[in-house]
């Protein structure tokens, strides 16, 4: 029988083709789910109800510069898959015309807690670079505290006090709050995540300096490559320069430094 079944193979005629069924490219319901939560958390708006999905799929796709279909295509679902900042990315107060800023170009900060992925002096230096990345563009000045401060900062796992629980390793890294009393200002970063100061996991420097940017009041940015891109990418520290885009907005909130 063996010798049968090798003799057909050989005498198959070139050309014939085996039919492959063919990808299921449908979403299933649990990508249905998982778009629909994204899009409420990043892409809030007053009328949900007045919008269809595949308009809120299209003001996404927008946003981050993807092929406009209103559909869950791949390109569509690996970028809302992609390790980023907690934050919206279209804040309804920023329809209102809201602008939120520090009065004072002084402020302090405090971290309340550290992450065991480093040693607590290389975390207080990544944190002091984070800011000062943004102190070299603007009048702007950080004093490190133990006592109460404008920018309270920590590192956490899950619900952790505030109404943006941390969802595990990827997905969210971390958010911040713009000014304000109370917990505005505040950066929490996920612990769940591994905090490494080189290309490896995710960078803390890069997150922090980026949350930071939520902490001065401003908002995410559509510009690819900005600080201020929701999605993580990596660059190196040690070469990092605060791209145009960010230094523009950060200095229309707090002037030039002179």
């Amino acid at each position: 029988m063996k010798s049968i079944l090798i003799c057909m193979a050989l005498f198959v005629p070139y050309g014939i083709t085996i039919p492959v069924a063919p990808k299921n490219t449908t979403p299933g319901i649990g990508d249905v789910k998982f778009l629909e939560v994204y899009l409420d958390k990043f892409f809030p708006t007053y009328h949900k109800s007045a919008l269809s999905l595949e308009d809120r799929i299209r003001e996404m796709q927008k946003f981050f510069h993807l092929n406009v279909t209103g559909k869950m295509d791949e390109e569509t679902m690996a970028t809302a898959k992609k390790p980023r900042c907690g934050m919206p990315d279209t804040p309804s107060y920023h329809k209102a015309g809201y602008v939120s800023r520090w009065r004072s170009n002084v402020l302090t900060y405090r971290i309340t807690n550290y992450t065991p992925d480093l040693p607590r002096a290389k975390v207080d230096e990544v944190i002091a670079k984070a800011f000062k990345v943004w102190s070299d563009v603007t009048p702007l000045m950080f004093r490190r505290t133990h006592r109460r401060a404008d920018i309270e900062i920590g590192f956490a796992r899950g619900a952790h006090g505030d109404s943006g629980p941390f969802d595990g390793r990827g997905g969210v890294l971390a958010h911040a709050y713009f000014p304000g009393p109370g917990i505005g200002g505040d950066a929490h970063f996920d612990d769940s995540e591994y905090w490494s100061e080189v290309n490896r996991e995710v960078n803390l420097f890069l997150v922090a300096a980026h949350e930071f940017g939520h902490s001065l009041g401003l908002e995410h940015s559509n510009v690819a490559g900005a600080l201020m891109f929701p999605t993580y990418s990596y660059q190196n520290p040690k070469t990092f320069k605060l791209p145009s885009d960010d230094r523009r907005r950060i200095q229309r909130l707090y002037g030039q430094r002179k």
